[in-house]
């Protein structure tokens, strides 16, 4: 029997954390209906049962709540991608005669997040509470095997920033490749990396990312440099760290520098931290199955861009001063 969550069904009980993390084609699902509503897929060799998003879900907050005593909030659930079917007597009804009884759905991509209300840090005068979630995405395992087969799930631990509820993740408080087929050994996965997490680190940098700023010329040749990567050839683009964005979500960021309520910039000139927040804002148009990839890139990227400043290494993204 698993403990009596501390739920939320479409984000209203909290008002802290009443902005979706993820948004693109993306909708909140509640916990009850996941377990009640949607059918656990199968392995199409012998019909053995997936390990399911919710048993994901409640696994996580059995081990965030017997490895410490600080309240959990969640969990917060996106989904995407709906499978939808019918039940064997329905086969031949046609779609507008289907009873709801007589209809079956499950969502393909499934994100969530539970969130340590009392774990915080202030950086820039923006409040940020540590967030633990995952990813399951069907979409990533082969159904066409048997139920000895390795299933993929994507487990991470960051931070939330409060005001827009973006997400910073990092590569230590990150795995996208957990293969088990057990719900033991996803625990087992779960808990060595809530157990060997150090936030530190991550905190350093991103607190670090005030003292840096562009000013709008800079940030003009910034931007245009992180456009012209994609087009470069696969040697040049082999030997550089890649922002992380695509096409679309750098304009977002270009837009974003005018016009964001909180991170846009201010007297002509824009600080990393800031440009950072624009950059994790535009992730939130990402596929479930990307973002927190993206995130950690990311990340990566402006530790880079940091190095560069310090260090005074010329950076193919920054303008020379």
């Amino acid at each position: 029997m698993n403990p009596q969550l501390v739920q939320t069904s479409l984000y209203p009980f909290f008002d802290d954390f009443d902005l979706p993390f993820i948004e693109a084609n993306t909708i909140p699902v509640s916990l009850a209906d996941m377990e009640q509503n949607h059918i656990i897929p199968v392995f199409t060799k012998d019909n053995h049962a997936l390990i399911s998003q919710h048993e994901f879900i409640h696994t996580t907050y059995d081990i965030l709540t017997s490895s410490n005593q600080n309240e959990v909030i969640g969990p917060f659930i996106r989904v995407s991608h709906p499978v939808k079917g019918r039940i064997p007597s329905a086969r031949y009804k046609k779609a507008s005669e289907l009873l709801p009884h007589e209809e079956t759905l499950y969502y393909e991509r499934m994100m969530f997040v539970y969130v340590m209300p009392s774990i915080t840090k202030v950086i820039n005068g923006q409040e940020l509470k540590l967030v633990i979630g995952g990813v399951k995405a069907y979409n990533q395992d082969n159904l066409n095997k048997n139920g000895n087969s390795l299933q993929q799930f994507t487990f991470f631990i960051g931070f939330q920033v409060k005001v827009c509820s973006n997400l910073c993740v990092w590569s230590d408080g990150f795995n996208s490749f957990i293969k088990v087929n057990t719900l033991d050994a996803l625990g087992y996965s779960i808990n060595s990396l809530i157990t060997s997490y150090n936030p530190t680190p991550q905190l350093e940098l991103l607190d670090s990312l005030s003292n840096y700023s562009l000013t709008e010329r800079e940030f003009a040749h910034f931007i245009g440099k992180c456009r012209m990567y994609n087009y470069l050839d696969k040697d040049k683009r082999n030997s550089l760290i890649p922002s992380g964005l695509t096409e679309t979500q750098l304009s977002y960021v270009t837009k974003a520098f005018y016009h964001d309520e909180s991170f846009s910039s201010y007297g002509g000139s824009i600080d990393l931290w800031n440009l950072y927040n624009l950059f994790t804002g535009a992730l939130k148009t990402s596929y479930i199955d990307t973002i927190v990839n993206n995130n950690v890139q990311v990340c990566n990227f402006f530790g880079h861009l940091k190095s560069s400043l310090d260090d005074n290494i010329p950076s193919w993204y920054l303008l020379d001063k």
